[in-house]
């Protein structure tokens, strides 16, 4: 099986986003693990939904569901 990339601009367009905003997350770690080979930067798909999944809210309280569900 595969492992599906998306480059800096394909996870900007997913995210509606800035590719600098993308790129201003990775210089401070703020964004989903990612990959570089050579001058590439590339983010795999299994960790963008994980991080996706890690940031989904339940309400604007802004507690993660994760931790919702667990009380």
């Amino acid at each position: 099986m595969a492992i599906k990339h998306l480059t800096q601009n394909e996870l900007a367009t997913r995210w509606n986003l800035s590719p600098r905003t993308i790129e201003r997350w990775r210089s401070n770690g703020e964004g989903p693990r990612f990959v570089r080979l050579g001058n590439r930067v590339m983010f795999r798909l299994e960790d963008i939904e994980a991080f996706e999944e890690q940031h989904l809210l339940e309400s604007n309280s802004g507690a993660p569901l994760a931790e919702t569900e667990k009380a």
